[in-house]
């Protein structure tokens, strides 16, 4: 499963979408683009984005009829952003479906933050009951894990990181992207906190002298597979 979330960004202000979709594309997600509704709709269809940025004030189909028809459509998680700053137009936009609301002007690192966030509540809603990879369980919901049915009781630090793990097992995860979805920030290329995190996970997934699971790929990362 592959970790560059696709993500729809509709715009009709060619500067705004613009600085989207480069800042968009430095933090590593795809990015599509439109410029009215019509055609965000079309894109959507054609290529399914993980997420939608959907600007309200569109020509041809304003954003609050994109958000209803996305909405009747899938679950995706959309965010919209206008210059509007009334409560009656953000209670509009969160009634057409919406799942969050950025007034213009913004930070990019804002924008981000609440990227990640509706990634992360959707993931939760979307997970399975349970992952498993060999003898290891891990419950999302309850927030339980299981090797061999023996309950191994984690941080909740310990828990996201193994969640991570466990949604693409057998890939490699960078450090730069254990960084970005489990700290949300770079904590610079000297900082060992991963490298310690993994530790923790391995003393105690390992406890009772079962076979590791999580693998070093030196140089580049960890990935979740048997050796």
């Amino acid at each position: 499963m592959a970790m560059a979330e696709r993500i729809l960004v509709v715009e009709d202000d060619r500067r705004i979408r613009d600085l989207l979709r480069r800042g968009l594309l430095f933090e590593g997600y795809t990015v599509d683009t439109a410029e009215d509704g019509e055609t965000a709709l079309r894109v959507a269809r054609e290529s399914v984005p993980d997420a939608v940025i959907l600007d309200i004030m569109l020509p041809k189909m304003d954003g609050l009829e994109v958000c209803r028809r996305l909405r009747s459509a899938s679950n995706v998680p959309i965010m919209m952003l206008t210059a509007r700053d009334s409560v009656p137009d953000r209670v509009t936009g969160l009634d057409a479906g919406a799942d969050d609301y950025l007034v213009k002007p913004f930070a990019f690192d804002e924008l981000l933050a609440r990227l990640r966030a509706l990634f992360r509540r959707h993931r939760m809603e979307t997970a399975p009951d349970v992952y498993r990879h060999a003898d290891l369980e891990l419950n999302p919901r309850t927030r339980q894990v299981f090797r061999s049915e023996h309950p191994i009781e984690l941080t909740a630090k310990e828990f996201d990181l193994l969640e991570l793990f466990m949604r693409h097992p057998g890939q490699v995860l960078t450090r730069e992207m254990i960084y970005e979805h489990i700290w949300d920030y770079d904590f610079g290329g000297e900082s060992n906190i991963i490298e310690v995190y993994v530790r923790y996970l391995r003393t105690k997934l390992e406890a009772t002298g079962k076979p590791r699971l999580l693998q070093t790929v030196r140089g580049v990362g960890y990935a979740l597979r048997e050796s």
